[in-house]
This record gives structure tokens, C-alpha cells and sequence, in this order.
């Protein structure tokens, strides 16, 4: 039966901290009792003072799965998390005893941590339920440290909240690392970001001399803003069904250690299929998520060669929209979009039309001192006929809890009249 817990962390059992070397309590605890694991909202806790929470923490009695809703302290998120890891009790992340309830009877066999989430394409929020064992995050651990250069003397920042699956491995990961993790920026060597929040904090002053990043393509254009900044960025690709896939920098992608890819061919382009340790067990309330015999997986992502073992993700196969026989990837216009001066985010859409099929609409959001008729002229020096957006929307952006662009809310507001003033493209007004 499913259950949730509340959970409290109490000081009054944590042991004496004056023991030194790795705790062996978790598989995930990996730092000297007297080192800081936790920074979240001005708070400090210490290894020795997690493991002996971890190790107090009263879960409900039985078998069933754990609660853990969203809006739970990070502290008390990551307690519950490792306590029933541990324990080997199933634990829902961003459910709550409801959730728990509804999805409990069709987790596949051996299920330990699912995680809730709506996605960013879903204009109606539905939640699924990512099913995977402690064994496939765990190991993928040790080669993102590599790759990643993250060390037990660093201090990571995450930037979103840690129901989101990104962010609760990137938390979790520093654990295994044996560094600390927290909320803030100061002070913080590395942070995981997706690459709409990591054009934000690009804008303020303090930042981390590193950046993971992942959840979407960055632009050459952000890429560019980081390097300016002096920040190394490691890029991946990854889903929360499949976990890592590839990893890289400066735009091409090589498979992440542990995993082999094929690009297949399809209608929309050539889809990304991945094999490796760290699939998801499958997927409870839909979700994009295929299987072959031979072990590889799907979320339908399309991706295009650029060199020996070198390839980078244009889209989803899903997000191709259809527009005068032509057809175009929502993504791969993005990407060129977020290019231009001035473009701090983009989402494209396909929009019914009678004479085309599908038309072409973008919403930007633009920094303060760029206009968009200076955007869409130089857009239509960069996209072909096909691609051009017809109509052009002016908006904040915005975004999941994972920090991803809400293209599935901006859908529903396009269909509704919301978006505001729609601008046509310049072709347009001269009647072209």
C-alpha cells in the first residue's frame, strides 16, 4: 500500500563529528564526518550529521512506496531519498501519498526511486512516474566525476528544486563525490543548470567557474556568453528515462562512458536509440519511452552525425511540424533563434492553417535593448522559406519546475488568443 511520511531532522541523535575518512553508511555518502554535505537556505549540515539522520529517519511500517512531495526541505528531500535507498523501500519523488497510491500497483518489478514528472511538451500537466533502480543512477556516478572534473573539495550549486530529477542526481551525485552541495552561487566551484536558467544567471555577478549543463541544446550564442564569463561548461544529453546519453563540449556530443547509440532512420530524421547501465526499469501513465529486443531505448529524439563517434541532438521527432510539404524541426529552429543578438530565450510551434498545413510561429523573449523587428530581419537572413516563423510573439518565456521551457503551456496559450500582439514577419507585410 502506499504511504507518505513526514520526516524531521533532529540534531539531538546526530554523533560526535570528530571521526575522520569516508562514512560507508550509503553507497551515496561518501565525504569525512566532518565535512559539509548540505547548504540549502543558509543552513550547513555535515556528513556525519546526514548519515546519522539517514540512519534515524522513521519510515512508515510495511513495504509500500514512500512519498515525497513536492515542496519537501531539500534537507529532509534528501534524507527521506537516502534513508529509503538504504532500506530498500520504493521512494516517489515529487508525489505525494495520492500519487503514491495511483501508481504503486503498476511499477514494474524492482522499482527503488520514481520520479514524477509532467514534462515540458504536456500542455495538461499529466503526471508519469519514472521507474528506476538505485543501481542504474549509481552507476553513472563515477564517470560524470571524470568527465565533469567534480572532486571532493568541490562545492556544488544546484538551481532548481530537487523533485526534479536533474537536480536531485546532480545533489546526490556531489554526496558520492564527497562534496558539498547546496542552493547558493557564492562560494560554489560548479553548478548544474539547464541552458534557460544558465542565460539568467549569466546575467548577475557571481558564478562558478564550472557549469553542467543539460535539459536542452545550448546556442553557440550562450556557449559564447559563458566562455566570455571564463566558465568551462560540460554539456550532456540525457532524458529521465534514459539517463546519460551523450556528453561534450562546444556543441558535438560523444556517447556518455557505458553507453552505444545508433541513429536510426525515420520519416522526421534519424532518432537517437541508447543501450546502456543506466536505462530507466520503464514508465508508469505514458510518456515518450520505446524498447527494442536487443536492449536499446528511445524518447525520440532525433540527432545528426557531425564526425566520427560526433553527433548533436535537432529536435524531437514529435515537435516536427509540417508546413507547405515542407518539414521542420520546432528545436532546430531554436537553436538558430537563440543565436541572434539579443535572444535570450525561444520556443517555436506549429500553428493550424487552412492553405499550409501547419504555419510557423515563434515566442521570443529579448533582452531589454533589443527590438524585434531587428530579430526577425536577421532571422530571415538565417532561416530558409520553410523555417521563417510567419507570425512572431514577444513574451517571458516560460519555464518547468526542471527549469525547461513550458512549450506545452505556450501551446495552449497560442490556441487561446493569450500570447498578446502577434507581430507577422516582414514577408509577410509586403504580401510575399
Amino acid at each position: 500500500m502506499a504511504v507518505g511520511v513526514a520526516l524531521g531532522f533532529d540534531r539531538r541523535h546526530c554523533l560526535r563529528l570528530d571521526r575522520v575518512g569516508p562514512l560507508g553508511v550509503s553507497d551515496w555518502l561518501r565525504g569525512p564526518r566532518g565535512g559539509l554535505a548540505l547548504a540549502f537556505g543558509g543552513d550547513a549540515v555535515r556528513y556525519g550529521e546526514l548519515a546519522d539522520a539517514v540512519a534515524a529517519a522513521v519510515l512508515p511500517s510495511g513495504d509500500g512506496l514512500v512519498a515525497c512531495p513536492v515542496g519537501t526541505d531539500p534537507v529532509r528531500l534528501i534524507t527521506l531519498v537516502l534513508a529509503c535507498l538504504e532500506r530498500g523501500r520504493p521512494v516517489l519523488v515529487g508525489g505525494d501519498a495520492a500519487d503514491a497510491e495511483r501508481i504503486s500497483a503498476a511499477l514494474p518489478l524492482g522499482t527503488e526511486l520514481a520520479l514524477l514528472t509532467s514534462g515540458s511538451s504536456d500542455p495538461a500537466g499529466v503526471r508519469r512516474a519514472v521507474a528506476r533502480t538505485n543501481a542504474s543512477w549509481l552507476a553513472s556516478a563515477a564517470p560524470l566525476a571524470e568527465v565533469a572534473g567534480i572532486r571532493a573539495n568541490d562545492r556544488i550549486a544546484v538551481t532548481g528544486p530537487l523533485h526534479v530529477s536533474m537536480h536531485l542526481y546532480a545533489a546526490l551525485h556531489a554526496l558520492w563525490s564527497g562534496a558539498a552541495v547546496g542552493d547558493e552561487l557564492s562560494g560554489a566551484s560548479t553548478l548544474h543548470a539547464t541552458p534557460t536558467r544558465l542565460a539568467r544567471l549569466l546575467e548577475g555577478d557571481t558564478l562558478p567557474a564550472a557549469a553542467v549543463v543539460a535539459g536542452a541544446a545550448m546556442s553557440d550564442a550562450l556557449r559564447e556568453r559563458a566562455a566570455a564569463r571564463g566558465i568551462r561548461v560540460t554539456e550532456y544529453y540525457g532524458a529521465a528515462e534514459l539517463s546519460f546519453v551523450a556528453v561534450g563540449r562546444g556543441g558535438s556530443l560523444a556517447p556518455f562512458p557505458g553507453v552505444e547509440v545508433e541513429l536510426r532512420p525515420t520519416a522526421a530524421g534519424r532518432e537517437l536509440w541508447a543501450r546502456s547501465p543506466y536505462l530507466a526499469l520503464g514508465v508508469v501513465g505514458g510518456g515518450m519511452l520505446r524498447r527494442d529486443d536487443d536492449g536499446f531505448a528511445t524518447v525520440g529524439d532525433l540527432a545528426e552525425p557531425v564526425g566520427p563517434e560526433m553527433f548533436r541532438i535537432i529536435g524531437r521527432g514529435d515537435a516536427a511540424i509540417t508546413t507547405a510539404g515542407a518539414t521542420v524541426l520546432a528545436e532546430d529552429i531554436e537553436a538558430r533563434l537563440l543565436a541572434l543578438p539579443g535572444v535570450v530565450a525561444a520556443v517555436v510551434l506549429g500553428e493550424a492553417d487552412e492553405l499550409l498545413g501547419e504555419r510557423v510561429v515563434a515566442v521570443v523573449e529579448l533582452d531589454e535593448t533589443t527590438d524585434a523587428t531587428a530579430v526577425i530581419a536577421a532571422a530571415r537572413a538565417r532561416l530558409s522559406t520553410a523555417e521563417l516563423p510567419r507570425r512572431w510573439f514577444v513574451s517571458a518565456i516560460p519555464t518547468t519546475m526542471s527549469g525547461k521551457p513550458a512549450r506545452g503551456l505556450l501551446r495552449v496559450a497560442l490556441a487561446a488568443g493569450t500570447l498578446g500582439p502577434a507581430i507577422p514577419s516582414t514577408s509577410e507585410r509586403s504580401g510575399a
